[in-house]
């Protein structure tokens, strides 16, 4: 397992960080992580030298957490510490930390497909090609996930699409912030 056990440990924070974001529990994904970990270890010999040994291994951890996400919906929902977290107190400096509660807020309230496929291109940082082959899916359905993704978790959020509406946004009875337009 030499080159293969290095190659492998190499890509643990990653798959540490898209599980946990899939998740949003650290235990789960951990054990989720672990799962992969072991499958790739087993199935070692299916992998093909020369390849994205990421996108194989992030196949897998998805593939994983489907058949976890499919197996819970038939044991039960239970509530963790983590989702309760926002009646908790709160940090001195709790502005940074509202963020990134409003996002993963808002990213949870996503369609599974389109919080997979921003995780993997915003967060982990993947091509559309290297996306599309952990998906399992054509590169234009990544484009119009990502698309849509993104354009629902700006609604989420609270921010505003076009320059026209920014002058609304600016009231002082409206709170919303604004995202300038792209060139």
């Amino acid at each position: 397992m030499g080159d293969f056990g290095k190659l492998l440990e190499e890509q643990i924070p990653r798959l540490r960080r898209y599980a946990r974001a899939l998740t949003r529990n650290a235990a789960i994904a951990d054990d989720l992580m672990q799962d992969c970990l072991i499958r790739a270890v087993a199935k070692q010999h299916l992998w093909q030298p020369g390849t994205d040994l990421r996108a194989w291994l992030f196949t897998i951890l998805h593939n994983q957490h489907v058949n976890y996400v499919r197996r819970s919906s038939r044991e039960g929902v239970s509530v963790e510490v983590e989702q309760v977290a926002t009646v908790l107190p709160i940090e001195s400096n709790a502005i940074p930390s509202l963020e990134l509660r409003d996002l993963r807020t808002a990213l949870a309230k996503l369609p599974n497909e389109q919080r997979e496929t921003i995780l993997l291109v915003g967060l982990e940082g993947m091509d559309y090609e290297g996306t599309a082959k952990v998906l399992n899916v054509p590169i234009g359905t990544v484009r119009s996930r990502l698309s849509r993704g993104r354009a629902e978790l700006r609604k989420l959020m609270g921010f505003v699409e076009r320059p026209d509406q920014a002058l609304a946004a600016h009231s002082p009875e409206n709170g919303r912030k604004v995202l300038p337009r792209a060139a």
